[in-house]
């Protein structure tokens, strides 16, 4: 059994990270893109990895989808490491993991229309005999995204298409080889904010009708607490997990300060209450750089817990601690650990 969060594993996870890391090597030197990194998902879970940029989200998700090798720990799906299967086995993992980049622009190609990019992995994967059975997959599977009537969009190019639309196609060739795990890496951040809730409503129904575990990595975290609800988030810092914990935990009870602060950041629909709010105050509005990373926790020099000594010294592991009402939660704060409490109720903006 394998616990993340506040959600149970039962058996063998379906995708998983072990301890990963992965470095890129730099004119400037070698950068630590992700640390050790671990996060098991089961079959038809809706999980967010969230985080600011240059955090390691997408990295972690490119590795989860298997276009990055991990420079050290596994990625395993189904329980065998991905890395050592070779032949069928390894192409079975290629069509059961897919991404949805982030950009719709360039992740479809100029030159082909909607029908011949969403019918290719179809006759490559022997999803379809024949011209005609290929045609009437593409229809079903724009009509399943939203793209209505389909006869209108069959033959329209990319440039023809809105950023929402280029989208929903983008999603509909992941759903082409029936996956069993999508990965949205910022599928939302680049359309009109009037068309996120019904991409990411998308999402979420795919999750349910069809079983597909979906991990989306955003740097929103509004859009993280609407499209986990009932799942789990993963608050990633400097290439670390520092809280992963269920929904509904993180947001109304915060273990880390970094969680904490981003929690407190996010304005409310009333303004009174946006005003109200009370405002974690850092050390420092600026993140280290990748290239000299402090030493101990990495959020120390802007953590207003951080105790010298200690957090500035000794790098905390991700413990489990007590969250609300008694829900499991991870956390690597060496001071929520010790007080076996979270930052929100230390901080005072619980």
């Amino acid at each position: 059994m394998t616990v993340s969060g506040d959600t149970t594993v039962r058996g063998t996870p379906l995708i998983e990270l072990d301890g990963v890391t992965r470095t890129f090597k730099t004119p400037a030197g070698p950068i630590t893109a992700v640390d050790n990194v671990s996060l098991a998902l089961g079959q038809g879970e809706a999980m967010c990895i969230v985080g600011e940029s240059g955090c390691g989200k997408t990295t972690t998700g490119r590795m989860l989808a298997g276009l990055l090798q991990p420079t050290s720990g596994r990625l395993m799906f189904e329980g065998a490491n991905v890395w050592q299967t070779k032949g069928e086995k390894l192409a079975a993992f290629r069509r059961a993991v897919q991404l949805v980049h982030q950009d719709p622009y360039a992740s479809l190609n100029p030159i082909r229309t909607v029908y011949q990019t969403l019918s290719a992995p179809l006759f490559k994967h022997h999803k379809a005999k024949r011209g005609r059975d290929a045609r009437a997959r593409v229809v079903e599977l724009l009509e399943r995204v939203g793209l209505t009537p389909p006869l209108d969009f069959l033959v329209k190019y990319p440039h023809q298409l809105s950023g929402g639309q280029r989208q929903r196609v983008a999603i509909a060739r992941a759903l082409t080889v029936d996956p069993r795990v999508i990965v949205a890496d910022e599928a939302v951040s680049m359309v009109d904010v009037s068309i996120r809730i019904s991409l990411l409503n998308l999402l979420l129904g795919l999750a349910r009708e069809f079983n597909v575990t979906v991990v989306l990595i955003t740097h929103d975290l509004a859009v993280a607490r609407f499209f986990a609800r009932g799942g789990r988030i993963g608050v990633m810092y400097l290439g670390k997990v520092v809280e992963l914990a269920g929904t509904d935990t993180l947001v109304e009870d915060p273990a880390h300060p970094y969680s904490a602060a981003l929690i407190a950041a996010i304005p409310e629909a009333d303004p009174n209450i946006t005003r109200g709010k009370k405002r974690v105050e850092l050390r420092s509005a600026d993140a280290p750089s990748l290239l000299a990373l402090p030493p101990g926790c990495v959020f120390h020099p802007r953590c207003p817990l951080a105790e010298p000594g200690l957090c500035d010294v000794l790098i905390p592991v991700l413990e489990g601690i007590p969250g609300r009402e008694q829900e499991r939660r991870e956390v690597a704060c060496h001071v929520a650990q010790r007080e076996r409490a979270p930052a929100a109720e230390l901080l005072g903006v619980r």
